[in-house]
């Protein structure tokens, strides 16, 4: 299968919505919790071992980064979010930025929300759920470090999931382990609907 998203590029870095790209196209929102393997996910899914920077230090990073694709399409690392250590004033701005993102943001497509598939669905996990719902943002849900689990015990976390989430509307629910290279071509799958890939003569 043909990977379209080794392509991918360094943009910008932004700390506010201010200094984002224009808003065309299409966007495709990274999300998760600090330690949630976000960063890992983004560098499997584009075959770049450093394009998204793992932080040393969890919730260290509170810019958006957006990486280009191409000239109509986006992948955006947004903030890692829920890091007890983060200062309340940085949690604050985080929170504001967020909110200001999703509300004004129009090229929003969809979001992949990363999550440790040990310990899913976080309170800060399903604020960004509902934040994506009530944007109208299609969500795949991206459970990470499956490796770390029994094939049974993964199985059982996703379904789980995926029971919780039933009743919200363009969902996805998918294992992935960065370690194994588990699940990329499902999230390629999705992408490219996304991006409308499939669409291009």
């Amino acid at each position: 299968m043909h990977n379209s998203y080794r392509q991918a590029k360094f943009l910008l870095s932004c700390p506010s919505l201010k200094g984002c790209p224009n808003d065309s196209g299409y966007e495709v929102i990274f999300a998760g919790r600090s330690n949630a393997g976000k960063s890992s996910a983004i560098n499997t899914l584009t075959e770049q071992k450093k394009l998204a920077k793992v932080s040393r230090t969890p919730g260290r990073t509170q810019h958006l980064v957006f990486f280009e694709l191409d000239n109509e399409r986006r992948l955006v690392d947004l903030p890692g979010y829920g890091y007890a250590k983060v200062p309340d004033s940085v949690k604050r701005d985080w929170h504001q930025n967020m909110s200001q993102y999703f509300d004004n943001r129009k090229c929003i497509k969809a979001a992949i929300l990363v999550m440790d598939c040990r310990h899913p669905l976080k309170p800060f996990d399903q604020m960004m759920l509902e934040w994506c719902i009530n944007s109208k943002v299609s969500v795949n849900i991206l459970l990470t470090k499956s490796d770390k689990l029994k094939k049974g015990a993964a199985s059982s976390a996703r379904l789980s999931v995926m029971k919780a989430v039933k009743d919200f509307p363009s969902v996805n629910v998918q294992l992935f382990s960065s370690l194994k290279k588990e699940g990329v071509p499902e999230l390629c799958m999705y992408l490219d609907e996304v991006f409308e890939m499939n669409n291009e003569s």
